[in-house]
This record gives C-alpha cells, structure tokens and sequence, in this order.
C-alpha cells in the first residue's frame, strides 16, 4: 500500500490487552477493508506487562498487505499520551481512535469517518448504553460525569469521555500541545479544548455493550474523586485562558 496518501490513520492504545488484541484487529481489519478507504492501524502500547507486545507483532505479520506500525513505549504514559503519540506519528488525513476491546464496536468508525470528510474537525462515537444491571454503574458514573462537565465547563457536550474519536489530522495537532494530562482526563482536555477553539463536533450515536470478560480499569469511588478534582483544576485553567 502507497505510503503517500492515507485517508485514514486508527490509532490502538494498548495496556495489557492480550486478551482482546487478535479478535479486536480481525474485526477491525475486515470492517475497514469494506470501505473504500486506504488506511493504517498504528499499535502504541504503554508498558504492557503481559504479553501484548508479542501480540502486535505476531499481528503485523498476519497481515502483510495491511500497513501496521507500532510504538512500544519505553516508560508508561498514560492513555492520552499513548493516543497522542499515535496521532502525531500517523499519515492519515483522518486520524482516530477506539478502545481495542471494542465495547463500542469497529462497525461505527466509517460514520466518523465521513463526518470528518463533510466538514467535522472532532467526530465523537457518543455512547448508548443497553440497559444491563451488571452496566448501571458505568452508566450512572458517565451520565454523572456529563453533568459535571457541561455545568463547570460551560460546553454543550454529552460524552467527552468515549473512547472512540476521529480528527482532521492537521486541526487537532496544535491541540494535543497545549494539553497537560496525559492520563485518562486527556479526554476531557481534547475536548474542552476543541470545543473552545471553535472547532465543528458531531457526535454520533454508538451502541456500548460492556464487557466482563476483561477485568475493568475503572474504580468508582477513587476514579469519582480524582476527576472532580481535575476538573476543577482545569476549569480554574479554562477560565484563565478565556480571559487572555
């Protein structure tokens, strides 16, 4: 595949994802090979301590005629720093990621991607839970988080934090150098970020089917307190970059 045009660049952060990794990029690969895209997946793993690295490189020989690159981390990042990585090294004029366990599947990315292409700077796959009890606390804490967001902030968004975002390459560059989280608020700041910038957002609707079969990241209480407290960090820094 030329290396001299790319419509689109999908970037996948990795932490441990040994679990997911090979039927993730099958999925992957055969919905983007549907579309009349040309693409590349660039793999960024932030210190796996199981074995993805193996993985990825096991899947870029599976797939010779697909263009993979992969960035292996030498100390840990955080998600945001991984994806932005990802960002900068990629040659699509598209340039996106989603979580590779793919709660909200493959299926969604060639929507983002045409939204990008009638005009969109930030195309966000906003999440639609299915009712589940085993998800409600997800959900609880997402739709909390929402409100949070748009009441401290002042943004008319609704899911600053879905894990699955496309970019006009060139637009979203500058913004990934004003950011300073590097770990999960990443989200929030690219956002926020974009938002005031005066950048076009579409969100369209995913469906989110949670997985248990993959141990959760997330710690409802300990995760609760630490983003309210950057958030109102970053609104003190929102305020004071608006009035400048």
């Amino acid at each position: 595949m030329s290396t001299a045009h790319l419509d689109l660049s999908l970037v996948l952060a990795c932490y441990n994802e040994e679990l997911v990794i090979e039927e993730s990029v099958a999925q992957i690969v055969e919905v983007l090979d549907k579309t009349r895209y040309s693409y590349e997946i660039i793999f960024v793993d932030d210190c796996s301590k199981d074995g993805t690295r193996e993985l990825i490189d096991r899947t870029i020989e599976l797939y010779p005629d697909k263009k993979m690159l992969r960035i292996f981390h030498e100390r840990n990042k955080g998600r945001g720093g991984t994806v932005a990585d990802g960002i900068r090294a990629a040659q699509g004029d598209v340039a996106g990621f989603i979580d590779i366990d793919l709660e909200v599947h493959a299926r969604y990315v060639p929507s983002c991607v045409i939204a990008v292409e009638n005009g969109a700077d930030v195309v966000v796959g906003r999440r639609i839970y299915k009712l589940n009890l085993r998800s409600l606390d997800r959900y609880i804490m997402s739709a909390g988080y929402v409100r949070l967001v748009r009441f401290l902030l002042g943004v008319d968004l609704n899911d600053t934090e879905a894990g699955y975002k496309f970019f006009k390459r060139d637009k979203i560059l500058p913004i990934l150098d004003e950011i300073e989280d590097q770990h999960w608020f990443w989200d929030t700041e690219v956002m926020v970020r974009s938002y005031y910038r005066g950048y076009q957002i579409v969100e369209i609707p995913c469906l989110f089917l949670r997985r248990f079969d993959k141990p959760s990241t997330v710690s409802p209480v300990s995760d609760t307190i630490d983003y309210f407290a950057r958030l109102w960090r970053f609104r003190r820094t929102v305020r004071d970059e608006l009035a400048s």
